[in-house]
């Protein structure tokens, strides 16, 4: 127990004038480099809002920095016919919803099985899904597209019809099959942030439903998922933002299904403006709708997220 005169020599070296201006220096330097980073992560964000209002006398008025002069709705107008947003983001919202809830479900059953289900070569296994991580999906691109285009299960299509195979290329299967089988887009990352999750729960717990009579499957869903929220809210959110930026895999697959990755590529080649500058405003302005739904929905789910991430293993 510390005694008074403990405190007071506490008390003077916290009020020293060499430990105040440290203090004071480390605050000021924080301070600089959180301004610094927020400057640099918002500024694109600002700059594209700036461009996308303007019109098209704007663009070269050397006046006009950030608030354009005439304010419009005309480049969101054309951007919004020239790309079918609605079509490609009615696309965009079912791809991504429909594989992020799958491949959270077909992840966290491997990652659980790597955590705590030991069995011969589980170990190599794991290596092969920490390896997928840092493979560039074009070295596979072509094996995954012929995969697709000929699609047959053991060979059960080409016995029954005769046919080579199915072609499942401009629909969403691909998107489907593969985050069923957890190979899809950073399937690798998530399947380690539920097995980092998963070894941290103590073993206690499993054995007391095991003494229960809970088997795998029923203390997997009973008493492992209900405590990997966290885990489930970061996984879900990564694979989310992450399938509805891919531009990779749905130029891959889908060639007449709009999508809003694609859709601007579409817009730049349609739009037909000789005038070059203001066809890059109108992809500018494409590039903001892109973001939108995102931004919204990161407004709403920002909380969560950090404090899943505090309390998931991704960082160790």
């Amino acid at each position: 127990m510390k005694s008074p005169t403990d405190y007071a020599i506490v008390f003077v070296r916290k009020h020293r004038p060499v430990d105040k201006t440290k203090r004071w220096l480390w605050l000021l330097i924080r301070t600089i480099m959180i301004l610094g980073f927020c400057f640099v992560i918002l500024f694109p964000l600002f700059q594209r809002v700036s461009v996308a209002f303007r019109s098209k006398a704007d663009i070269y008025d050397p006046t006009v920095l950030w608030i354009p002069r005439h304010i419009t709705l005309d480049n969101f107008r054309i951007a919004i016919e020239s790309s079918h947003y609605v079509t490609a983001l009615l696309n965009t919202i079912y791809v991504s919803a429909s594989t992020t809830v799958i491949q959270m479900a077909s992840c966290a059953l491997a990652a659980y099985a790597f955590a705590r289900l030991r069995f011969k070569g589980s170990g190599i296994l794991f290596a092969l899904v920490i390896f997928t991580i840092v493979v560039p999906p074009q070295t596979i691109m072509i094996p995954l597209y012929l995969t697709y285009r000929y699609f047959d299960l053991f060979g059960v299509v080409h016995l029954v019809t005769g046919k080579r195979g199915l072609n499942l290329i401009d629909t969403f299967w691909p998107f489907i099959i593969s985050a069923g089988t957890a190979m899809g887009l950073k399937n690798g990352l998530y399947i380690y942030i539920f097995r980092q999750f998963f070894r941290g729960i103590p073993k206690e717990v499993e054995e007391a439903a095991l003494v229960d009579g809970a088997g795998v499957f029923r203390t997997f869903f009973r008493i492992m998922l209900p405590n990997a929220v966290p885990a489930i809210v970061t996984v879900l959110l990564f694979s989310f933002v992450w399938q509805w930026n891919d531009s990779y895999y749905v130029s891959l697959f889908l060639k007449q299904v709009k999508v809003l990755s694609t859709s601007l590529m579409d817009m730049g080649i349609g739009l037909k403006e000789p005038d070059p500058i203001y066809t890059s405003m109108l992809l500018n302005t494409g590039v903001l709708l892109t973001i939108a739904p995102l931004v919204i929905m990161y407004l709403f789910v920002q909380r969560y997220f950090v404090e899943s991430v505090e309390r998931t293993g991704i960082t160790g």
